[in-house]
């Protein structure tokens, strides 16, 4: 699945009226991961950062200001720590 649809299914939204406005949300989350935290998402191999991903756009298209929930700060970190001991690394 694609990470528009499973957010789309997440917000529990069902028609397309969202989606440039969603996917604008879903590119800038990863673009914000890449740039300001080093990390490149391999969504196509990988689930859990699929799931990361849409869980990340979720509370940004559902919160304007506010702290990361704990669960993503962990999950954010946990995926830190795998790109500071690899050798996928953004540079």
């Amino acid at each position: 699945m694609q990470p528009l649809e499973l957010l789309k299914y997440r917000l529990g939204i069902t028609t397309r009226r969202r989606d440039t406005y969603l996917q604008q949300v879903i590119n800038s989350c990863e673009s914000e991961l890449t740039k300001n935290y080093g990390v490149a998402l391999d969504i196509e191999n990988q689930s859990d950062h699929l799931m990361f991903l849409v869980d990340f756009a979720q509370w940004r298209y559902m919160n304007t200001s506010g702290a990361m929930p704990r669960d993503l700060q962990f999950r954010l970190h946990n995926l830190l720590i795998e790109y500071q001991r690899g050798d996928n690394r953004v540079e």
